[in-house]
């Protein structure tokens, strides 16, 4: 029989404890515990070893073709490794108001187009409320079904009804299941429900969309394990104040995580940006000390993106340091190797590093870039708004190579850049002979230091 068990969930990891706890040890959150009813069966499940399944060599295993449908949103299709793969769980996360219902919704009218069952299901929302933004956005299809209801049970029915290929749940923070009692939201609610769909999605070879909320630090709320359980993670982001977005691919069983697509956010809806490094660079200002161009990989694609710094005099005892879109470990990292390598006395002056556009930039052959930038600023000298900056740095001050550097500098030279800095390991004269660009190798930081003006 089966009994009922107090059990208390960090409602912002997942995290399971028999008591209550002031701080969740797995994620150091406070007062996030909430107490939930969970059903223990009692009794030892029997296993049948006549039915069980043998091992079979990975040699003989049959492999099928995976069948792919294209969204016709080349961005979209790009992080989802080349289109929407059946009865494949795709998970999308992203702030409130990022614009995920409203990609879903584009979505859902491409694939109408193409004569496709798509179910759309929203918890939050009536028919009549997803119907006004579709007209704002043009997803208006008789192909495409609305339903506004947060019962798995109904919804499972429906899919068989009407033969759906493609469904939508917006938002998985708002579905039950009738035989868990919790309310919906709860880590149980969410993690019974994710492993509803995801039987659902082999079982009946259907693609499933779920749109996740995210907690204050930009994760999907509810367990770890949602993320663990599904196919795909897909998250939005941008700056709200920005027109932008960006969609990157977290987790992808059936394509790359490094793929991101770029968005643009219009009264029409999400328009994809086919050339990112002119989205980025617009607006940049010419000759100025401390705004530097890099090159750096996103996936399989090359962007150019400005690196801002400020470099002035403190007025405190502790000069402060603030890095936005870049670690702030590597600024200070990159300003320790210019004051030991350069003889730049850098400890008593506040330093400020931006990356322009609010993208969020981890690419370590941005190093240079962004050590050129403080130096312009503090030294008051500009590089050549003609000049794009390519190079990782190490602690003894040597510029080390970097991946695809042939495909960056070839990105520089079609957005008009007259000259590239890169690292002086990654110079190949037999290849670049074809380039119109003039292309500098480095050896160290001090010699990269003569691009200033």
């Amino acid at each position: 029989m089966a009994k009922d068990k107090s059990v208390f969930f960090c409602t912002e990891c997942g995290f399971e404890a028999s008591k209550w706890m002031g701080q969740c040890p797995a994620c150091k959150a406070w007062n996030s515990f909430s107490e939930e009813k969970v059903k223990v069966q009692k009794g030892v499940k029997v296993i049948n070893h006549g039915d069980r399944p043998a091992p079979t060599s990975i040699s003989k295993v049959k492999v099928s073709e995976e069948t792919r449908i294209t969204t016709e949103i080349s961005e979209l299709d790009r992080v989802l490794g080349g289109g929407i793969v059946k009865g494949s769980l795709i998970l999308v996360g992203g702030d409130p108001g990022i614009g995920k219902s409203t990609l879903l919704l584009q979505m859902c009218k491409k694939l109408s187009d193409k004569h496709l069952k798509v179910l759309y299901v929203s918890g939050e929302e009536s028919p009549s409320q997803i119907k006004m933004r579709g007209e704002r956005l043009g997803a208006v299809s008789d192909e495409l079904l609305l339903l506004s209801d947060n019962n798995l049970d109904n919804i499972e029915e429906m899919i068989n009804e009407c033969q759906a290929e493609v469904l939508i749940i917006d938002s998985i923070q708002t579905m039950v299941v009738s035989d868990v009692d919790n309310a919906p939201g709860t880590v149980t609610q969410v993690r019974e429900v994710t492993a509803r769909l995801l039987q659902v999605a082999k079982r009946m070879n259907v693609a499933v969309f779920i749109v996740g909320h995210v907690t204050k630090e930009g994760t999907v709320a509810g367990p770890k394990t949602l993320e663990h359980m599904v196919d795909s993670v897909l998250y939005f982001e941008g700056d709200g104040n920005a027109g932008f977005r960006l969609l990157r691919a977290v987790k992808n069983r059936f394509g790359s995580t490094n793929e991101i697509g770029v968005f643009n956010m219009t009264e029409e809806g999400l328009e994809e940006v086919t050339n990112p490094s002119q989205m980025f660079l617009s607006g940049r200002p010419v000759s100025v000390p401390g705004s530097v161009v890099v090159s750096t990989i996103e996936g399989t694609r090359a962007i150019l993106l400005e690196i801002q710094a400020l470099v002035c005099g403190s007025n405190f005892n502790n000069a402060r340091r603030t890095a936005v879109g870049v670690d702030y470990n590597r600024v200070s990292l990159l300003m320790a190797v210019l004051e030991r390598r350069a003889g730049m006395n850098l400890s008593g002056s506040d330093c400020y590093v931006n990356i322009a556009g609010g993208i969020k930039l981890n690419d370590p052959s941005a190093d240079l870039g962004i050590a050129l930038a403080i130096a312009g600023s503090f030294r008051n000298k500009s590089v050549d708004p003609g000049t794009c900056i390519i190079g990782e740095i190490g602690l003894a001050g040597e510029i080390r190579g970097v991946r695809s550097i042939l495909q960056r500098v070839k990105e520089a030279e079609k957005m008009g850049f007259t000259e590239c800095v890169i690292p002086r390991p990654n110079y190949d004269k037999k290849s670049m002979e074809s380039l119109t660009i003039k292309v500098t190798p480095v050896g160290t930081v001090s010699e990269a230091l003569n691009v200033l003006n």
